[in-house]
């Protein structure tokens, strides 16, 4: 039978300060897999803009969360951080959370638990980043800037920074559970 030994990295302590290894960690391993397509979770950009000098000549997609959150028609990326993942020619997208948006304005309504965050607390299980990076690689392909069906790398985090990330398959939100994940290339041992 054959099979590959890889080196998955757990990280002591979730969070921002785990940023700069988990993003070395991606680079390393995308060179290796020939991977192009990385998408990464960074509503203020400093994530984004950090790895867009790590990626460039890739197909950087940064998600950067909905419009509106806080305040309507107002987004939380700080404008220097969005201008430097766009010279360095990633791509910035705003978007609905494929695993809540509508769910939650139910839940808000009426009490009622959803199916997507019935899907988002299982993945919470394993962390906050493997829930994100798999959400992220979904609204992706949704907004048309990933393949689904490529293989991509996905990075999340817990909160800020980059704490996760994920070699995937990803597939629109609507076809979910086409999603293969390949591999664990790091994660917060505690998440």
């Amino acid at each position: 039978m054959a099979y590959k030994e890889l080196k998955t990295v757990y990280f002591e302590t979730p969070g921002k300060g785990n940023t700069d290894k988990t993003l070395s960690l991606v680079k390393r391993r995308a060179e290796e897999l020939g991977i192009k397509n990385i998408v990464v979770a960074s509503y203020t950009g400093y994530t984004g803009a950090l790895a867009s000098e790590a990626f460039k000549g890739y197909n950087l997609v940064v998600s950067a969360g909905m419009m509106g959150f806080r305040e309507p028609n107002k987004h939380r990326m700080i404008e220097e951080n969005r201008d430097k993942i766009e010279a360095n020619g990633g791509k910035v997208f705003y978007h609905l959370h494929a695993f809540g948006g509508l769910g939650r304005a139910v839940k808000q309504k009426f009490g009622a638990i959803q199916v997507d965050e019935i899907i988002a607390h299982t993945l919470r299980l394993f962390s906050r980043g493997v829930k994100v990076a798999l959400e992220i690689s979904c609204m992706a392909c949704d907004a048309g800037l990933i393949e689904s069906g490529e293989e991509c790398i996905a990075i999340g985090g817990s909160g800020s920074g980059a704490d996760t990330a994920v070699v995937l398959i990803p597939s629109n939100t609507h076809r979910f559970f086409d999603t293969k994940i390949l591999e664990l290339i790091c994660k917060p041992r505690v998440g």
